[in-house]
C-alpha cells in the first residue's frame, strides 16, 4: 500500500511519515474534493460513520468509492478482507486478519461485572451506544457499558453516571482530548467511580492498529483487577 496510496486525511497519523510524503486532501468531515480531483484515484475508501454523506455521494459521480461501515470486530476484520480484494493485497489481508484473530484469542476478560461508561466528548459528555466499535472493544474486554441500551453516540450527564452506578469511567483521547485535569474534575462529582484516561487509538481504530489494541487492552486489565 505504500506506492499505490496516493492521498490520506489529515488523521491519517500511521505511518507518520505519510503526512509528509501523501497528499492530505482534508479532515474526515470536510473532505476537499477539488485536491481528490488532483490526484485522480482509482479507488477512495470511504466510512459510513466518518463522512459525510453529501460529499460521498459526490465523488462516487466520478470514482469508484467503497463505502465501509464497521460495528464490531467482525465487520472490522470483513473491512480488511474487502480492501484487500479490491487493491490486490488479498493474501497480505487475509495474513493480517489471521494476526488479528490469534491476539484477540489471546485475551483474558476481566471476570467482575464492572459497570463502565466511556466518555468520547465534553461539554456536552457524550458516550458510546451498544451498536458501536468501542462497545465492542469494551465487551472483549468483559466490561459492562452501562449505555448498551442507548444508540450511538448520545449526550449523558453527571447524574446518569451516578444513576447507573458507574464504578469505572473511561475518558478517550479522541475525538476530544481529555486530560489529568477533566479526571481531577470529574473526580470531585464522581467520588466513588474510578476515573481513567485511556488511548482513543485502541478502542476506536478498527484497521492494523487492532494488532496493538490486545496488549494494551491486557495492561488495563491487569490495572483494573489490581
Amino acid at each position: 500500500m505504500q506506492d499505490s496510496t496516493v492521498g490520506i486525511t489529515k488523521f491519517c497519523v500511521h505511518p507518520e511519515h505519510w503526512q509528509r510524503t501523501k497528499t492530505i486532501i482534508g479532515g474526515t468531515k470536510n473532505i476537499q474534493v477539488d485536491k481528490i480531483k488532483e490526484i485522480n484515484p482509482d479507488l477512495i475508501i470511504a466510512n459510513k460513520e466518518e463522512n459525510v454523506k453529501e460529499q460521498v455521494e459526490e465523488l462516487e459521480k466520478d470514482f469508484n468509492v467503497w463505502l465501509t461501515d464497521v460495528n464490531d470486530l467482525d465487520s472490522a476484520l470483513q473491512m480488511i478482507n474487502d480492501i484487500g480484494q479490491l487493491t490486490d493485497s488479498a493474501v497480505k489481508a487475509t495474513g493480517l486478519v489471521n494476526n488479528i484473530q490469534q491476539t484477540f484469542a489471546q485475551l483474558f476478560k476481566t471476570h467482575q461485572r464492572i459497570n463502565t461508561a466511556y466518555l468520547i466528548w465534553r461539554n456536552p459528555y457524550m458516550t458510546i451506544g451498544g451498536d458501536t466499535f468501542i462497545h465492542d472493544m469494551l465487551y472483549h474486554c468483559g466490561l459492562h457499558n452501562i449505555f448498551a441500551d442507548e444508540k450511538r453516540y448520545p449526550a449523558i450527564t453527571v447524574d446518569q453516571l451516578k444513576q447507573q452506578h458507574c464504578q469505572l469511567l473511561l475518558l478517550s483521547s479522541e475525538p476530544y482530548p481529555f486530560k489529568q485535569q477533566h479526571v481531577e474534575e470529574l473526580r470531585s462529582q464522581l467520588p466513588g467511580t474510578r476515573i481513567m484516561l485511556v488511548d482513543g487509538e485502541m478502542f476506536s481504530w478498527y484497521g492494523s492498529r487492532l494488532l496493538y489494541a490486545v496488549d494494551y487492552f491486557k495492561e488495563l486489565i491487569v490495572k483494573l483487577t489490581k
